[in-house]
């Protein structure tokens, strides 16, 4: 439960000692296993599902790859196909421990494999030659890495390959052209960006061996305003909209520890955290210019349609409104908030901007705040370490070497509400909240893999006097 986490000191879990299969681990960062899977088990069935599949990709690509040579080279490409994707997938799940994902060689021969269909088509329907192929091919495999270095690269690199292979005679075929730019392209990348973007951290496990994942998943393809109404049915308890005179976290002194203490801070600084309610905010996002198109197709495909993380595109579109409220839930018999949800939205028509949970938790003589944004039965978490700022401010990090802090997509089990679950490394922000001048402003920084690519800058003001009645 959301509730067990403010206040309490949680010991940062390794598993369980009477499972089998032994966690990976690296430095700074622990990995929770699944169960072993018995004979026959669910994961067993798993592993011949990701066989048959596997299977199913390489006959095509075998077809698709021999089918310039006649229907009976293309026949027997299949079978080969078939049998040798089938059997590399066999070893590399036999060799996958628990709580991994499948070895890097493999997913080059599946990638490769998959785009083997892709070229034949391009080949078929445009007549494209080997560096628009490969360029494509590039192209793909840069946007599926997400990175936007990846994403420079990739059409450079296929274009390149794509030219090798033009020179030679006879030319090379568009479904050869695309496997080769594609394995070459994902070797390549392995080789030049070493470190991970995303890791499995967890696989199957219950929630409070993660007290660092807000497990509030949504049960609807939209999120919506009205997410924690919806999620007080499912828990019980009483709800509460809009609730008043109440704060995104409890109080300040939930999050003491080395490097923060809540005694130096600005007595409005913490008024704003346990009295989030009392302040007006206006927004002014300023969006890098190198983001802007993706942003806005996201925006448009993803974020609109689901009501959550539609964080508005400049200042002019926050001269709607922002409404800014704190839902809460409290359960049967106690006066303790469990669920704090901090709802913004458009003011003029109540259109989401996001809907985030807001928890905190102890562990280590640490406080830390974790922050749950609800997709699609599964949850995006930014768990932030707090740290004193001179003036007396308070900055919130996911930049840091301890092992809590970090951005966290968990898969939410319906059945058995166990979680799987996902580092994504690439990810950082920082809130930085300040007076300056005597106004109470604030910085939230956000980069992906190093790169900056937003800054929301706050100003918040107290809401003038209810009149007495």
């Amino acid at each position: 439960m959301t509730a067990a986490r403010g206040g309490q000191d949680h010991a940062r879990g390794t598993g369980h000692p009477s499972r089998s299969g032994a966690p990976a681990r690296r430095p700074g960062r622990y990995v929770l296993g699944m169960a072993a899977d018995r004979p026959g088990g669910p994961g067993a069935a798993q592993r011949r599902g990701a066989v048959i599949t596997a299977g199913v990709i390489g006959g095509v690509a075998g077809a698709a790859l021999t089918g310039h040579r006649g229907a009976r080279a293309a026949g027997l490409g299949a079978l080969a196909g078939a049998a040798g994707l089938a059997a590399s997938e066999a070893v590399a799940r036999a060799r996958q421990r628990p709580g991994e994902i499948p070895p890097l060689w493999q997913r080059i021969v599946v990638s490769a494999a998959l785009v083997a269909p892709l070229g034949w088509a391009a080949g078929r329907v445009t007549g494209a030659g080997p560096v628009a192929v490969g360029a494509a091919t590039g192209a793909l495999g840069g946007l599926l890495g997400i990175r936007p270095q990846k994403v420079l690269l990739g059409p450079v690199f296929g274009a390149a390959v794509g030219g090798v292979l033009a020179a030679r005679q006879p030319p090379v075929p568009a479904p050869v052209t695309a496997s080769t730019t594609m394995a070459a392209y994902r070797v390549a990348s392995a080789l030049v960006f070493r470190d991970a973007q995303v890791t499995l951290l967890a696989e199957r496990v219950r929630a409070e061996d993660l007290p660092f994942v807000v497990p509030r998943e949504a049960r609807s393809a939209h999120v919506g305003t009205g997410y924690v109404r919806e999620l007080a049915g499912v828990l019980g308890g009483r709800y509460t909209a809009d609730a008043p005179d109440t704060g995104i976290v409890a109080s300040v002194d939930e999050l003491a520890g080395p490097g923060f203490d809540p005694a130096g801070l600005d007595p409005l600084v913490r008024e704003f955290y346990e009295h989030t309610t009392r302040f007006t905010l206006d927004i002014d996002p300023q969006w890098r210019l190198w983001v802007r198109p993706g942003y806005l197709l996201y925006r448009t495909l993803v974020a609109r349609p689901l009501g959550q993380a539609n964080v508005p595109m400049n200042q002019r579109e926050t001269q709607r409104g922002i409404r800014s409220r704190i839902d809460t839930i409290t359960p049967a018999g106690s006066g303790t908030v469990a669920v704090r949800g901090w709802i913004r939205s458009f003011a003029d028509t109540d259109e989401p901007i996001y809907v985030g949970i807001y928890t905190t938790y102890r562990h280590r003589g640490r406080g830390y705040v974790s922050v749950g944004f609800p997709l699609p039965q599964a949850s995006f978490t930014a768990t932030l370490l707090p740290r004193a700022r001179p003036g007396g401010g308070l900055v919130l990090t996911s930049r840091s070497e301890d092992d809590q802090p970090g951005h966290y997509l968990a898969y939410i089990d319906p059945a058995t509400r166990d979680l799987t679950v996902l580092a994504v490394h690439g990810f950082a922000e920082q809130l930085d909240v300040y007076l300056a001048g005597g106004e109470l402003q604030a910085e939230h920084a956000f980069s992906v893999f190093g790169l900056p690519f937003l800054v929301l800058h706050y100003r918040m003001h107290r809401k003038p006097a209810s009149p007495a009645p």
